[in-house]
């Protein structure tokens, strides 16, 4: 194992971090060797198939957001759409009005687009509605780096 340092100057552990493992059946990747799914070829459009071009739009806001953080996963399954470093840290669904979906977060975070946060044995689900490219702003980005880094599994509390 390694060290490496916080920008707040902590020394942290980094541990090497095992494969990726692919279901054969659907390719799908995850963290845990044989990790309980559903396999199913579904599109990213399909979900899309009854909704505003303002919500594909929203999406597409979304994915750009995310990208720019770095690279990322982005796959359709059955109920939602997934955005996956290693693991799957935001997931989305198109409704009529809205984008909901949620983030993954290993501390119960604030800002006003959570209408709902829900423990997870240690971590947060944080449940979000985006209604306009706007709600993308500066702290819902910073929320969006932080998810990515528990995704990414790099995730490292300096606020404690």
């Amino acid at each position: 194992m390694k060290t490496s340092s916080t920008r707040s100057g902590k020394q942290v552990l980094a541990r090497k971090k095992k494969p990726l493992w692919t279901c054969p059946a659907c390719g799908q990747r995850f963290v845990t060797s044989n990790m309980s799914h559903s396999c199913g070829a579904h599109t990213i459009e399909e979900h899309f198939h009854d909704k505003s071009p303002e919500i594909r739009e929203l999406f597409d806001a979304l994915v750009v957001a995310v990208r720019n953080i770095g690279p990322v996963h982005v796959y359709a399954q059955k109920t939602r759409i997934v955005f996956q470093t290693r693991g799957r840290f935001v997931a989305v669904i198109p409704r009529k009005s809205h984008l909901g979906g949620h983030l993954w977060l290993k501390r119960s975070r604030y800002h006003p687009l959570f209408h709902r946060i829900d423990p997870l044995g240690r971590d947060f689900v944080h449940n979000f509605r985006l209604m306009r490219r706007e709600d993308l702003d500066q702290s819902f980005c910073d929320l969006l780096r932080e998810a990515y880094s528990v995704g990414s599994q790099e995730f490292v509390d300096t606020a404690s």
